[in-house]
């Protein structure tokens, strides 16, 4: 039996980077699986590679911003498992341009994803877990949120956001059964990173003693660890995974 048999987890984002290797990871566990995202078609090719490995998942196409879908989303969980047990935020957009030159656009896009989507989908599943006594939610933030990144405003906002909504409802929810952490990554091989030009990857690399980008399956083995009962005690942890870039 795996360490998250039986239990029921929503992964945002998960189409894809480290959404998909948390999906993946916690299928292996035992648990159930809702592959979330707005890409419905890429959340059943997770679907299908989990299923191919013995796992057990579903895909829900959802649209993190609007608070009504992710109501849905939760509804449908609860309609069809009876609860839900662990929620992963991993959904997450960047839009970087200087200070300057940002457009207001670019600004509420990835606010509007990256922070309200995470309020939005916790407010969805909170009350079911304080009724059940028992929750897991973990938020996957961002070394910009932590240190700031040259472009990045909008979304070293956001993640600072997500780390201050964490530690604010880790306290608020622990009593009630619900521990609330944080994993915080470094640069992390997936396409966002992939993205980044040459010289800045060959710059940052420079930067972290182990001389490597992550791997998502490494920030899947974190997330693990806070979702499973080897993490009952750790409430309010924001989880650096960097490679040791901020030494």
């Amino acid at each position: 039996m795996g360490i998250l048999e039986n239990k029921i987890a929503i992964v945002t984002g998960a189409s894809r980077g480290i959404g998909e290797s948390i999906a993946i990871r916690f299928a292996k566990e035992g648990a159930n699986v809702v592959v979330a995202s707005r890409n419905y078609a890429k959340c059943e090719e997770v679907v299908k590679k989990i299923i191919k490995q013995g796992g057990t998942a579903v895909s829900f196409a959802v649209d993190i911003t609007d608070f009504e879908q992710t109501k849905a989303m939760v509804d449908f969980i609860i309609e069809r498992y009876g609860r839900v047990d662990i929620l992963v935020n991993n959904a997450g957009i960047k839009d970087d341009n200087f200070f300057e030159k940002m457009s207001c656009e670019q600004w509420m896009n990835v606010i509007s994803t990256n922070l309200n989507g995470t309020f939005f989908c916790t407010k969805a599943v909170v009350n079911y877990m304080i009724e059940q006594q028992y929750g897991r939610i973990i938020n996957i933030a961002s070394i910009a949120g932590q240190k700031g990144a040259r472009t990045q405003a909008n979304y070293a906002a956001s993640k600072a956001g997500i780390i201050g909504m964490t530690v604010t409802l880790s306290q608020e929810l622990g009593l009630k059964g619900i521990t609330v952490n944080a994993v915080s990554p470094g640069l992390v091989s997936t396409d966002m990173v992939e993205n980044i030009p040459q010289k800045i990857k060959e710059r940052n690399l420079k930067k972290i003693p182990l001389g490597r980008f992550g791997k998502p399956e490494e920030i899947a083995s974190v997330v693990m660890m806070l979702a499973s009962d080897d993490g009952a005690y750790c409430n309010g942890m924001i989880c650096e995974v960097n490679g040791g870039i901020c030494i």
